[in-house]
């Protein structure tokens, strides 16, 4: 216990330094907004495809896209029943339902890699590539019904262009075709992708801000988000005969808070960005417990 507690303080240390320099106007959210930019088309990409081309990829994995894939449909399905109870207008409706569905995977990013390094990246990566693929289609087709527009190409253009997909795709026949990246490049994608992680929570940290407006939509979306998400993870666990680490990755994954990008399309399609940051700055807060329980939980089961 004390092991991986103690290992996971330097990430929450990161996080909370992004927390007070942005107390203290140092850093600004236009500044997170680089770093994640930076983290997206940079560094993450450089992550994976070190860690995809590391690993021995197995036929069970294909399993874990699916169940990124089933888990958001779910996730829908609840949070959109709940929608029907609440007095919501349609920006705030559009973005609730948005928050519930997309799992923010970086965030459980540090504690995997802390607790089972680059074959537990590898595998979570697969598994958000399920979950990449329906935020940038069926999410945001969610968002754009109840926003301003629907604009098809765009949609295409973010699907398939994603860096961090195409990053695991190319990873993945590398690693199925023995195909070994030059000396030079290994090592310099694994120092660019070891900026991953403090990047990440340093970010979050700036985009930290909770409030109590909307309080109780906000607890409803973090909860089926977070809470509903995981236990639809443990069902499909069981459906699909997952086992080992595919089983840990797919218990921590399906528990991760909202995405960031319930900000970036809730921007995008002029939904209600306020509610959207604050269900982000919540789920964060409720994720450094629950995220760091589970993982003591599973160490020792």
């Amino acid at each position: 216990m004390n092991r991986i507690f103690l290992d996971l303080v330097p990430i929450i240390i990161i996080f909370i330094a992004g927390a007070v320099l942005k107390r203290l106007n140092i850093f600004k959210k236009e500044d997170g907004d680089i770093l994640l930019k930076v983290i997206f088309y940079f560094t993450l990409p450089s992550l994976i495809i070190f860690s995809i081309t590391k690993v021995k990829l197995s036929g069970e994995m294909i399993f874990l896209p699916i169940t990124a894939i089933w888990i958001v449909l779910i996730t829908f399905f609840v949070s959109f029943f709940i929608s029907k109870k609440l007095n919501l207008e349609n920006k705030s409706l559009g973005t609730f339902l948005v928050g519930s569905m997309i799992m923010e995977i970086s965030f459980t990013l540090p504690f995997i890699i802390t607790a089972y390094g680059q074959e537990g990246l590898a595998r979570i990566v697969l598994f958000d590539i399920g979950n990449t693929i329906m935020t940038f289609s069926f999410v945001y087709f969610i968002a754009c019904k109840y926003g301003k527009n629907n604009n098809s190409k765009i949609l295409l253009k973010k699907i398939f262009l994603s860096p961090p997909l195409l990053a695991s795709l190319f990873a993945i026949v590398l690693n199925i075709t023995n195909v070994q990246l030059p000396l030079l490049v290994d090592n310099t994608a694994t120092i660019i992708g070891n900026l991953t992680i403090p990047l990440m929570m340093f970010s979050l940290g700036i985009y930290f801000n909770p409030n109590l407006s909307k309080i109780l939509p906000t607890s409803l979306a973090v909860f089926v988000r977070m809470f509903i998400g995981l236990i639809s993870g443990l069902i499909l666990i069981k459906i699909f005969n997952l086992e080992d680490l595919n089983k840990i990755i797919v218990i921590v994954a399906s528990a991760a808070p909202i995405c960031y990008n319930t900000l970036t399309f809730s921007s995008l399609e002029e939904l209600d960005k306020e509610f959207a940051a604050n269900l982000i700055s919540f789920s964060i807060l409720i994720g450094f417990i629950l995220i760091p329980l589970l993982m003591f939980l599973l160490k020792i089961i």
